[in-house]
């Protein structure tokens, strides 16, 4: 898989473009601000895209999907959870462990509250690798203390889903640089925090 990333707005916020080669398909994960810089890349590059992936309903990840849509007829993936959370429509309503294809790879879902009720990460197998989103960063993890932030819910998404990732596989997150878990393991003290208590 090949990764594009965008990085604007106050809160320099990721945004991703995921393809397999030029004049294939893409999806786009968390546009969050300047809708005209992904569609840029994807016309520049002859992509066809097939979907806007949100990791969750917050302003800076889903700010410019509405022009994004508008532009090229994509659907729009949410987990359920935040689906009332979002002002604009969802095309499809996820769940835990749904697959989305992109060409001979697939993204698997999972579902990772406590940043938000609905808030997942999407995950390659062959990629190894995971858009996180805001449920954990490099060196950090994400709020819990908004409208549906959940402490409880974020204590089992990190020890259930993330912990289980192994040292190789490659987070991209929502906020700050990609790393491995590895990474992860050796300087996110909330991570480790949590692991341990």
């Amino acid at each position: 898989m090949k990764i594009k990333r965008f990085i604007s707005g106050n809160l320099e916020s990721n945004g991703y473009v995921l393809y397999q080669r030029e004049g294939g398909d893409c999806y786009i994960v968390d546009p969050g601000y300047n809708a005209d810089q992904f569609l840029t890349f994807i016309r520049e590059n002859n992509l066809t895209a097939r979907g806007v992936l949100l990791t969750h309903h917050h302003y800076d990840h889903v700010g410019a999907v509405k022009k994004i849509r508008q532009a090229t007829d994509c659907p729009v993936y949410l987990h359920g959870s935040d689906a009332d959370m979002y002002r604009d429509a969802v095309d499809v309503t996820l769940a835990d462990g749904d697959k989305i294809e992109l060409e001979d790879e697939t993204i698997t879902a999972l579902h990772t509250p406590g940043h938000t009720e609905g808030s997942v990460c999407y995950y390659s197998a062959k990629g190894n690798l995971a858009f996180t989103g805001d449920t954990i960063f490099n060196v950090d993890l994400g709020r819990t203390d908004l409208s549906d932030g959940d402490p409880a819910k974020m204590r089992r998404s990190i020890r259930d889903v993330v912990n289980r990732w192994d040292n190789g596989l490659t987070i991209y997150p929502g906020h700050g640089d990609p790393c491995d878990m590895k990474f992860v393991r050796k300087v996110n003290r909330e991570f480790l925090e949590l692991i341990e208590s």
